[in-house]
C-alpha cells in the first residue's frame, strides 16, 4: 500500500469515528437542547419568524415576511405584535423610506435564537472545564479548522 491509500483510509476512520461520536453526543445531550425549547413562551411560527429576524441583518418588512411565510399582513402583525409585547423584536422606521417599518431582533431575542436553535450543550463550560489541558488545546484546534471551513463555505 502507499502512504496516500494509508492516509485515505486512516481519514475514513477518523471520520467514521467523529460521525459516531457526534451521534452519540446528539443523544446524550438532547435532554439538555430541548429543555430552553420547552420552556419558551414562542410558538412554533414566532420561533421561525425570529429565526429569520435574527438572520437578517437590515431586519425585515411585516409585508416582506407575510409573503415569506404565505399568511396575511393582519396575521403577521399580529404575530410581530407578540415578539415585540415579549421584548424579542422591535419595529422602526427604515432609514430609506419613513413609510416603511422594519422589524429587528433584539439582542433578547438573539440569544433565544442562540439558545434554542445553536445552542451546544455538549459545550457547555462546566463539561470543557473538566477536560485536560492537551484535550482542550486539541478541541480548540479542531473547531478552528471547522470554523474557518464553514466561514469559507458562506
Amino acid at each position: 500500500m502507499t502512504d496516500g491509500s494509508n492516509e485515505q483510509q486512516e481519514r475514513e476512520r477518523v471520520l467514521l469515528n467523529l460521525e459516531e461520536l457526534a451521534d452519540s453526543l446528539q443523544s446524550t445531550a438532547l435532554p439538555a437542547f430541548l429543555d430552553p425549547l420547552l420552556s419558551t413562551d414562542l410558538t412554533v411560527r414566532q420561533l421561525k419568524v425570529l429565526t429569520v429576524l435574527v438572520t437578517a441583518e437590515e431586519g425585515a418588512t411585516g409585508r416582506g415576511l407575510s409573503e415569506s411565510f404565505g399568511v396575511s399582513m393582519a396575521s403577521m402583525s399580529g404575530l410581530i405584535d407578540r415578539l415585540v409585547a415579549q421584548g424579542v423584536a422591535v419595529r422602526s422606521e427604515d432609514p430609506l423610506d419613513a413609510r416603511v417599518r422594519r422589524v429587528k431582533a433584539t439582542p433578547l431575542g438573539r440569544t433565544v435564537v442562540r439558545r434554542l436553535v445553536a445552542g451546544r450543550p455538549e459545550l457547555n463550560v462546566d463539561i470543557l472545564a473538566r477536560l485536560s489541558i492537551e484535550d482542550l488545546r486539541a478541541l480548540e484546534q479542531g473547531m478552528r479548522a471547522v470554523h474557518a471551513e464553514v466561514n469559507r463555505l458562506v
